[in-house]
């Protein structure tokens, strides 16, 4: 088979490098993760086409993500200070052309459409997907498996079965596009030892993984309804620090950095268009009905065995709303993840999960729940309407649990 012809925007990023190390082969090399001999032969490769130091090249191209991506992991690896990661990754991804921090929303959710027959705007919220990490059905009695594989299988599963559902609401898709918010642990990370020993891919690979993941349900999503729009939060897993820094806690956070390359991915495509603030927390409105949208990781803690985290949630959003209409941000419904349950709360939205049912919510003694995301509608004059669970898993029924039986002693 021959070797797959490299793009000319790896060859300029290769070029440039080698300019940046003083034209210095081992240097260079290093830097790119490649061998000697890899390294000569794409420069070789660049000036046959022409290509010389300084260009850019071009934005969309998937390897050139991909060489990025393997470069940020081998800088990664030299250095041992969390605050040296940190300004890695914001060297990487400072430079992007697209301008993501400030939302201009798209026209499709703010002005109504004239059909008075149309639903309104549909909002899937994805979030907790835990991508590399492994769920053993082994302990948990058989009621839930996760793995990469499993991961792409649910996400293929979770586009078509939201699609199913909206075409029930409206036969004829009469949506003007639909909102994505990414509600963050999008990968499973190493925030404990336990993930760090036991999880099927690291951090990198997973982000690699899971933003190929990402670009196809996007893309996919944009070509059923037409429009896409994706403010973005981070969570508390994806994180590259020790613990949740108060500073900075964006650019410390694989999430912020996969929603970035998928920012610059669609960055021509006009369909899609990403809102990824700084902050914790986007704010964006649909028909002027106000949305706030966080991880939920610093909402509360605690609950009890009968309620669960309810308690702690409805008492976060009220500090939450009252601190926000103080600042005028006031906001109608929150959307929270974090706490892997499905609630529709009516002023509170908690999205469930895509890894579903694992060894500390057994553990824990959490109560049951199928993998699953969070899916409705806003009406221009009703707010939320319809609100319905998309479940992820083709074959819904848990597994039969297996019982230790002692036979009866015949005397």
């Amino acid at each position: 088979m021959s070797a797959r012809p490299v793009s000319d925007a790896v060859l300029q990023a290769t070029v440039n490098i080698f300019a940046e190390h003083g034209n210095n082969q081992a240097h260079a090399a290093a830097a790119l993760n490649i061998g000697r001999r890899t390294l000569q032969e794409r420069l070789m490769a660049a000036k046959k086409r022409g290509i010389a130091p300084g260009g850019k090249g071009d934005p969309d191209d998937v390897q050139a993500l991909k060489a990025k991506v393997k470069r940020l992991e081998t800088e990664l690896k030299g250095r041992e200070k969390e605050a040296d990661q940190a300004e890695i990754i914001k060297s990487v991804i400072g430079g992007m052309a697209r301008k993501v921090e400030a939302l201009d929303p798209p026209k499709w959710i703010v002005k109504p459409s004239t059909t008075v027959s149309a639903p309104g705007v549909p909002t899937l919220f994805l979030s907790d997907w835990h991508g590399g990490e492994r769920v053993s059905p082994a302990q948990i009695n058989g009621v839930n498996e996760y793995s990469v594989a499993i991961m792409h299988e649910r996400a293929h599963t979770l586009v078509d079965s939201a699609v199913h559902l909206l075409k029930i609401i409206s036969p004829q898709m009469m949506y003007p596009g639909i909102v994505v918010p990414l509600g963050g642990d999008m990968i499973s990370g190493n925030i404990h030892d336990e993930l760090t020993a036991t999880n099927e891919m690291n951090s990198m690979p997973a982000v690699e993984d899971l933003y190929t993941v990402l670009v196809g349900v996007i893309k996919a999503l944009a070509d059923r309804l037409g429009n896409v729009f994706l403010p973005c939060v981070t969570g508390n897993h994806g994180r590259n620090t020790k613990k949740i820094w108060h500073k900075d806690r964006h650019a410390t956070s694989f999430d912020w950095l996969l929603y970035r390359f998928l920012a610059l991915y669609f960055a021509d495509d006009r369909r899609v268009t990403f809102y990824i603030p700084d902050g914790i927390a986007a704010h964006y409105k649909i028909y002027g009905y106000r949305y706030r949208l966080a991880h939920g990781d610093k909402l509360g803690k605690g609950g009890d065995g009968i309620i669960g985290a309810v308690g702690p949630i409805i008492r976060g959003d009220l500090r939450t709303r009252s601190r926000d209409a103080q600042i005028d941000l006031g906001y109608d419904t929150q959307l929270v993840a974090h706490f892997h349950q499905y609630w529709h709360l009516g002023r509170v939205i908690v999205n469930g999960s895509l890894k579903g049912y694992d060894e500390l919510a057994m553990n824990e003694g959490y109560a049951f729940e199928q993998p699953q995301q969070a899916l409705w509608l806003t009406h221009p004059k009703y707010g939320i309407t319809y609100r319905m669970p998309v479940y992820v898993d083709r074959k819904r029924a848990p597994a039969e649990t297996a019982w230790v039986s002692v036979p009866k002693t015949i005397h």
